[in-house]
């Protein structure tokens, strides 16, 4: 299968499960839902054998019952039209599935939702919805926040498919023992809808005299349609054969390991050691956004689980990273915010790096400050003015060069972009002019 045509078809899947996706999938500037090739290698697709991680999958299943509801039905109509899409997205799934499946076996909750990446993200942990739901579990910031993923200029916890896991599985566990006696459909639609909806919409069924479980339940469409696609997901899956799905096979085993990481390194440089390509390791690591681990509490370092006794002796014996921060000298007229415009940095993020309270600076008083790019960008920045640029729709390299009267390749080179991925809306780009 083409990289375009794995791309179609994943993105096709995405648009038939949740209406956020499709409003995804048909902005032009989306970042398209697709393997990272060359990330895994080009796998001939074929029904899976016993023992594999799909077998793992149907002994937990724990809600095939439900799958006789008439609304999980229609799906399982829809989906089997479409065979080709789940195989697309089952072989995206690849690297996520293992450790998905041990996680909810740790928490003793149902494998059916270890499918529901299928339908929020494609199973993409660097999906990003235009209304701000984020990774693989599409967790808005505010949700986030409050589930205690950090989010800031160098990561965001969403995009980590470690931390974003457990998040998103501490929700569904929150949302089903606060308001559901345990239930977790109800809390799969609050999920989707928010408590407060779902909570309303029980007392109404109960007001006309119906239970107050998921079925019976009068909610936005896509609510109404979120655990029935799930079940029909997971009936495909116990039964591949019977509807004529071909599930890549996929070994029951781990493919990356996490190593724990004390200091900040460059993941080209500990992608050199790991005898890796950088696009794998960044591909197991979205939510590093520096290409770099963090300066401080860096989380596990996610690398493939062959490299992880060389990598982590390696890592003890190299440098860490010193070129990616400046010092600067407050002047006569400086600002906290005027120097995070200056050098492309949340105004929180100098706070915290320089342990200040608040916003207010002192003339004389030394700041530690990030710096992206690598010496040719900073000597740009010594020779010339800085701009900070949002991209706006339909822009492009080219466009945007050519208003601000630069070439694409000091584009690329001063932003560090990955010409593979799409520009987004209101992306931030820095410039210099001589």
């Amino acid at each position: 299968m083409s990289d375009r045509s794995t791309r179609r078809q994943a993105m096709s899947l995405a648009g038939g499960f949740i209406l956020t996706l499709t409003a995804w999938a048909e902005t032009a500037q989306a970042q398209p839902i697709t393997p990272s090739a060359p990330f895994w290698d080009a796998l001939l697709l074929e029904t899976a054998t016993q023992g594999d991680i799909w077998q793992r999958l149907r002994d937990n299943f724990q809600w095939q019952v439900d799958t006789q509801e008439p609304r999980v039905q229609e799906w399982i109509d829809y989906y089997r039209r479409r065979p080709g899409n789940i195989t697309a997205i089952a072989e995206q799934a690849r690297p996520w599935l293992y450790w998905v499946i041990s996680e909810l076996e740790r928490r003793d909750m149902p494998a059916e939702l270890a499918l529901l990446p299928f339908i929020e993200s494609a199973y993409d942990p660097a999906a990003r919805h235009p209304g701000g739901a984020t990774g693989m579990w599409q967790l808005m910031p505010g949700t986030g926040d409050a589930l205690g993923l950090r989010r800031d200029w160098w990561y965001d916890g969403r995009l980590d498919v470690i931390a974003s896991t457990k998040a998103a599985l501490d929700y569904l566990q929150q949302q089903a023992d606060r308001w559901y006696d345990g239930d977790i459909e109800l809390a799969l639609a609050a999920y989707n809808a928010g408590p407060g909806r779902v909570n309303q919409a029980r007392r109404e069924a109960v007001a006309r005299g119906e239970p107050g479980d998921y079925w019976h339940l009068d909610l936005p469409n896509q609510t109404m349609d979120y655990v029935p696609k799930l079940l029909a997901l997971s009936r495909l899956i116990a039964k591949p054969s019977r509807y004529g799905i071909a599930l890549p096979s996929i070994p029951n085993q781990a493919v990356f390991a996490r190593v724990s990481v004390d200091g900040q390194f460059e993941l080209a440089r500990v992608a050199d050691l790991a005898n890796v390509s950088l696009s794998r390791l960044k591909a197991l690591n979205p939510g590093l956004l520096r290409d770099s681990t963090l300066p401080d509490d860096s989380p596990d370092l996610l690398i493939p689980r062959a490299a992880k006794e060389s990598i982590t002796e390696a890592l003890r014996e190299q440098s860490r990273v010193t070129a990616r921060w400046t010092r600067y000298r407050v002047r006569s007229g400086d600002s906290l915010s005027a120097l995070a415009s200056r050098y492309s940095v949340p105004v929180s993020t100098l706070r915290r790096q320089n342990n200040l309270r608040s916003d207010v600076i002192r003339i004389g008083q030394l700041l530690r400050i990030p710096i992206e790019g690598d010496s040719d960008v900073l000597a740009s920045a010594d020779q010339g003015d800085q701009q900070v640029v949002q991209v706006r729709a339909g822009d492009s390299l080219s466009r945007i060069a050519a208003r601000h009267d630069v070439s694409t390749d000091d584009l690329i080179r001063w932003n560090r972009l990955d010409t593979d991925q799409y520009l987004q809306p209101g992306q931030r780009l820095t410039l210099y002019s001589q």
